[in-house]
């Protein structure tokens, strides 16, 4: 496993899952010339806008009487010492139930994804995303299918752990995270952080991305 340098930030003003600014920010999207090999996914077209513009965080409410109104209460997240870098991630289930409800969420603002096993944050990842002329997608994303040992018939290039998001190719996969790199649209994570999450993740599992809406601990995510 490698550990992070670092993470700031932590557990304070979390975006839904972290909230942690990336050690190495991008002072800008990457353009074509400095797309990653490993990076493949078609653009995801105007489905965007409409996926971003349905809330997706809410406040916890003491009145709530069921579950499917109580949403998916964000009860803990990992302590890490710093910032995190590019390529680094961070795993500790120590803290979380065996079982329960998983839950994805990725930040583009903050450049990392976030698992919760049941409420609790176990994994926590530096991610390349898409460009501006690729964006990746805003909005809630069941997982539609997994292939550990996916290639794209788009890209001709392999997508080790993939997680499909969009019926056009965006998807959760391995890919060397490195900075200045950017990718089709896809969320690309190290790949053994994606070995890990891969074998955590059924189909039907919601991956929520956002770009810069924050919850904190205690509040919860609707539609999931």
């Amino acid at each position: 496993m490698k550990w992070p340098k670092a993470r700031q930030m932590a557990g304070g003003g979390m975006l839904v899952g972290i909230g942690a600014l990336v050690g190495a920010m991008l002072s800008s999207a990457p353009g074509d010339a400095a797309m990653q090999p490993l990076a493949k996914a078609a653009l995801p077209g105007s489905q965007t806008a409409a996926a971003s513009s349905a809330p997706i965080l809410a406040k916890a409410d003491a009145a709530i009487t069921t579950p499917e109104q109580a949403g998916y209460a964000i009860k803990s997240v990992l302590t890490i010492d710093g910032p995190l870098a590019h390529g680094n991630y961070y795993w500790d289930e120590s803290n979380a139930p065996a079982t329960g409800p998983m839950l994805i969420t990725v930040d583009i603002e903050a450049q990392t994804l976030s698992v919760f096993r049941d409420g609790h944050e176990i994994g926590v990842a530096v991610i390349l995303y898409g460009t501006p002329e690729k964006p990746t997608p805003l909005g809630a994303f069941p997982i539609t299918q997994k292939d550990a040992d996916h290639v794209s018939n788009l890209y001709d290039a392999p997508m080790p752990y993939m997680m499909r998001l969009t019926n056009d190719g965006v998807a959760i996969h391995g890919s060397d995270v490195e900075w200045g790199y950017g990718t089709r649209g896809c969320i690309g994570v190290p790949t053994a952080f994606a070995k890990m999450l891969f074998e955590q993740v059924k189909l039907g599992d919601i991956v929520i991305i956002t770009n810069g809406q924050r919850i904190n601990v205690g509040d919860a995510v609707s539609g999931v």
